[in-house]
């Protein structure tokens, strides 16, 4: 059995790669990885510009990204990294993915799934926030700096 050296900050900032490229994309800069036995299996950013598709989010992304990987629809034995904390439709996609752990970066104080309760992630996924948190936060709000000052 080999343990994994990386801690939860070296694959946040694995996410944060992925939100930098939602941001080059003009997308909200939310980034996700999957981790299983300390390896990343599955890497999204928010698509939903693009694909014209709302449920284009990073997380919704790499779950499907990490269940073909993988080959089949669970992730219990995963670890999902997100940038941001997941909107409600996201959580009820984690919650039937059901990983052994959720870590989030920055809190969504608008639409955030915690504002309904934890109750909306499986009980046997282990919730932990707050991981880079400051650099998590950052890039989104330069992204939405950057957009009222261009209306």
């Amino acid at each position: 059995m080999s343990l994994s050296i990386h801690t939860d900050e070296h694959f946040m900032k694995q996410a944060l790669v992925e939100a930098e490229k939602a941001y080059t994309l003009d997308e909200v800069p939310v980034g996700a990885v999957v981790a299983y036995k300390g390896r990343i299996i599955a890497r999204a950013h928010n698509y939903t510009e693009h694909l014209n598709d709302v449920t284009a989010h990073a997380e919704m992304q790499a779950i499907t990204a990490a269940a073909n990987t993988i080959g089949g629809k669970y992730l219990t034995n995963c670890d999902l990294y997100v940038t941001l904390e997941p909107c409600v439709m996201c959580a009820g996609a984690i919650f039937w993915a059901r990983p052994k752990r959720l870590i989030f970066g920055a809190y969504d104080a608008k639409r955030g799934f915690t504002l309904k309760g934890d109750d909306l992630i499986h009980p046997k996924t282990t919730v932990k926030s707050g991981v880079l948190l400051d650099d998590c936060g950052k890039i989104l709000t330069k992204f939405f700096e950057q957009k009222r000052t261009k209306i």
